[in-house]
């Protein structure tokens, strides 16, 4: 008993404990997680990544390689992640119908397990930004006075200060994004699709890209409290309002004025005359 009480006194003894309770749990782990369960997973994951491969093979290799190595007609797509292959096919982007100075939206051809097989097969090549979790993108109502903020700072040059979207330079544009989903603005910040600059994590905050979708779906049922929104163009469309509906209703009354001041004259003179002739 004495030799085994200089042994707990030992300075060793707690790390030996440790080590032995780590052990412990990791076999009682180990024995009620069934190793069917992991292979399955990995199976799953491998299935899915070559089911991305085949459709990658028939829809996008023609433009982007076989290898996703890129071509004349399409980019390298190694490294993009598949944060960047959700957005450009969700959106109906990807496959292109033609090329010109921007891809645009359009009607999407894929399913969403297909658009995530594709994803997975492309982050597989080279990783890169992946698809966010839901969390990162829900709404959250306190920060959207700080995501107009940003909003207004950072991307309203472009799409316009209600998201509207707005034109850029040799025949390129800013897309409207007042319809576009909550998990489709946050990758288009964190791949920066076509003329758009890429904004990492390191750039805006995941806080800070939360807060500006949290704006942006604010804005989308805010009232127009000035009166009609006029598409929310700001000055462009209402100066043409002014110069068109305005300028017609002036000019309107201008005629309705002088069509009426002439007549009243016309029936006064009229007048003179009968009486004069009476007399």
């Amino acid at each position: 008993m004495k030799s085994l009480s200089t042994r707990r006194r030992h300075p060793l003894a707690a790390f030996v404990v440790l080590a032995l309770g780590l052990a412990f749990a990791g076999a009682l782990f180990a024995a009620f997680v069934s190793p069917s369960a992991s292979a399955d997973t990995g199976e799953s994951a491998a299935q899915q990544i070559a089911n991305g491969k085949a459709l990658y093979t028939s829809s996008c290799s023609s433009c982007h390689g076989k290898a996703a190595e890129g071509t004349n007609l399409g980019p390298s797509l190694i490294g993009v992640g598949s944060a960047s292959v959700d957005f450009q096919v969700s959106t109906g982007r990807m496959p292109a119908k033609q090329l010109g100075a921007q891809v645009e939206a359009k009607p999407n051809i894929f399913s969403t397990q297909q658009i995530q097989d594709m994803a997975a097969f492309i982050q597989s090549l080279g990783g890169g930004p992946q698809i966010p979790a839901p969390n990162e993108f829900a709404f959250d109502q306190n920060a959207v006075a700080l995501g107009g903020q940003l909003f207004r700072q950072t991307c309203s040059q472009c799409h316009n200060f209600a998201g509207q979207g707005g034109a850029l330079t040799d025949g390129k544009f800013a897309p409207k994004i007042t319809g576009t989903t909550p998990q489709q603005i946050y990758e288009a910040m964190l791949t920066g699709p076509q003329n758009m600059p890429v904004f990492n994590d390191k750039v805006i905050p995941p806080a800070e890209k939360k807060a500006i979708i949290s704006y942006l779906i604010s804005s989308r049922n805010e009232p127009n409290y000035g009166g009609a929104g006029l598409g929310r163009l700001g000055p462009v469309s209402e100066g043409l309002f002014i110069w068109t509906i305005g300028l017609i209703a002036l000019l309107l009354c201008a005629v309705w004025i002088a069509a009426h001041t002439t007549k009243a004259s016309a029936q006064k003179v009229a007048k003179a005359a009968a009486g004069k002739a009476g007399k």
